[in-house]
């Protein structure tokens, strides 16, 4: 068997002439204590690692007392390092080539994860300071120290360094094997395997929102929507996908054999420490199934209301209405414009601590701390109205609905928001105001509006420039003047665009941010409302109390040089 090479695995009982620092117990000690070895094992283990010259934990190991996983829990408790699962891990091949091969066998260690430079490598010896001040020397980066079990790493070792890493290389090895893979070797570690983790880790790397696996008559496409757009990254034999197909869904729990009926389904990825979520929905096509892999970045909802692009006055607004005990809080916008990415980040603006919060959502996208979320389940009779209605019961003081779609989902959310509730949900609709008419429509009585409605935030996501290749637009009054824009610039300003580097894929832009407008809603508008003012007058109000288009949102965001006035004009126009 090969070593648990671990220094609190070398060290011999404290029979032995060996000095072990008082600071820390001896391997033997720390396992007596803690309760998974007896005194007569340990004392069994001494004497056979007397015997064999064998290290004390690899001993214990071969002898069945412990496994490599408990040595390995042991090992990073004294160490003060989080344990974590390299078989599993997904590590992009860029961290991989920071360390080469030779030195990642010899240390019995791997790299996982680089991010603002500091590499973190999973390490079998926590305390190995050779190992860890060589591969500081060897990337030039600070490390931070992670464990595994040394078998764990040796086999991600062989698996992750070895040849054909890319995804045209895997495809080419898949297609060299003379016959393609079944349905039951989709499950086992292939070639095929590889692929399918290859493709979802391009996806998080590039940032992608969602990975759209198309085929076609004679070709598989694999397109990304990144930053918006979709984009076409990888071409596949058609002879691979039904494999492809059947991997994905193994992945996601769904019934390889069904290829007839749509099916949805979840999976948990692990992208070096990370965990990342994945919702997959199969159409059957004319030639094939469609997959579609939506990402849930976990990240998104631990962003700031400034990161997503609302200004501090704003902020302020928004922070200050969720902290209000009662009232409707309304983020209205197409599929896409990233409302549930709001929701969530004013989420986090509320003191779970003090308030109780529940969500009803449909799907569950993100698991949230202190907050009780319940999943939506139409079929069996659990729809918004049902679970809004249970909900009430359960004491809240705020709750999250993910969307209004029905008339006694609308009635519920507005009778809550009267009855000392903060209620927060999505709709529909092209503006702010639209709010307004489209809740009328639903069948909510609009006495019930002014008194429930505190706020209405409608946005759009446009692409942010890439900070590589921004650079000044020379023509910016000929692009004004193209645009039909000159009444809205009462001098030519300073604008700029991003030129295209390999940062940004060569587009231009990188990232996302909202443009948007916020419709306050105070008494003014209350008089209006009942009596059943049109939409442009209560634009016209709306205006006068100070709302900001989102239109001019946006050209102020194209001023301030975060975006273009072409990428404007494409989304709110």
């Amino acid at each position: 068997m090969k070593a648990i090479a671990t220094e609190a695995l070398i060290e011999p009982d404290a029979t032995a002439e060996v000095e072990v620092p008082k600071a820390r117990k001896t391997l033997g000690s720390r396992l007596l204590a803690a309760g998974l070895i007896n005194e007569a094992q340990l004392d069994l283990a001494l004497r056979e690692q007397r015997r064999s010259g064998q290290l004390l934990g690899e001993v214990l190991i071969e002898l069945g007392f412990v496994s490599a996983e408990v040595i390995t829990q042991t090992v990073a408790s004294e160490a003060h390092t989080e344990v974590v699962d390299v078989r599993n891990a997904v590590i992009d091949e860029d961290v991989l080539g920071l360390v080469t091969y030779e030195t990642a066998k010899r240390f019995k260690l791997i790299p996982i994860e680089f991010q603002d430079g500091l590499l973190t490598a999973a390490i079998a010896d926590a305390f190995d300071v050779v190992a860890i001040d060589y591969l500081e020397r060897e990337t030039g980066y600070a490390i931070n120290v992670v464990t595994a079990p040394e078998s764990h790493i040796l086999e991600a070792v062989a698996r992750h360094y070895a040849r054909g890493r890319s995804i045209e290389d895997t495809i080419d090895l898949i297609m060299h094997q003379g016959s393609m893979p079944d349905e039951e070797e989709a499950s086992s570690e292939s070639p095929l395997v590889r692929l399918v983790d290859q493709l979802i880790a391009l996806g998080i790397k590039k940032g992608a929102t969602d990975i759209h696996v198309e085929p076609d008559e004679k070709i598989v496409r694999v397109r990304m929507r990144i930053d918006g757009v979709l984009r076409q990254q990888v071409l596949i034999p058609k002879a691979i996908q039904p494999s492809l197909a059947a991997r994905i869904k193994l992945l996601a729990n769904l019934d390889i054999t069904e290829k007839r009926i749509p099916q949805d389904g979840r999976i948990r990825f692990l992208f070096g420490q990370n965990k990342v979520d994945l919702r997959v929905s199969t159409l059957p096509i004319n030639s094939g199934e469609s997959i579609v892999l939506r990402i849930l970045d976990q990240t998104s909802v631990n962003l700031s209301m400034p990161s997503l692009g609302f200004s501090d006055a704003d902020t302020s607004l928004v922070e200050s209405m969720v902290q209000r005990p009662y009232g409707m809080i309304l983020v209205t916008g197409p599929t896409g414009s990233g409302k549930t990415t709001t929701l969530y980040t004013a989420l986090g603006l509320i003191n779970a601590e003090d308030r109780s919060v529940f969500t009803l959502e449909d799907p569950i996208e993100y698991s949230l701390g202190k907050i009780r979320q319940t999943q939506v389940k139409a079929e069996i009779g659990m729809d918004f109205a049902s679970g809004l209605r249970a909900l009430l019961r359960q004491d809240p003081d705020v709750i999250l609905i993910g969307e209004i779609r029905d008339v006694e989902t609308a009635q519920l959310a507005a009778r809550a928001a009267l009855t000392g509730h903060l209620v927060l949900s999505t709709l529909h609709t092209n503006d702010a105001v639209g709010v307004i008419p489209r809740l009328i429509d639903m069948g909510v009585d609009r006495y019930m509006l002014p008194p429930a409605l505190s706020a209405i935030l409608a946005q759009r996501l446009v692409r942010r420039i890439c900070d590589k290749c921004k650079t000044e637009v020379t023509n910016s009054s000929e692009l004004i003047d193209k645009l039909d824009l000159g009444a809205h610039f009462s001098a030519v300003p300073q604008l700029f665009h991003g030129e295209g580097c390999e940062e940004c894929s060569y587009s231009g832009f990188q990232g996302r941010q909202v443009i948007y407008e916020i419709l306050s809603i105070d008494e003014s508008f209350h008089a209006p409302i009942i009596r059943g003012a049109s939409g442009a007058e209560i634009k016209e109000l709306a205006k006068a109390t100070g709302m900001t288009s989102m239109f001019l949102d946006g050209i102020g965001k194209a001023r301030s040089g975060s975006t273009t006035l072409e990428e404007v004009m494409r989304v709110v126009r």
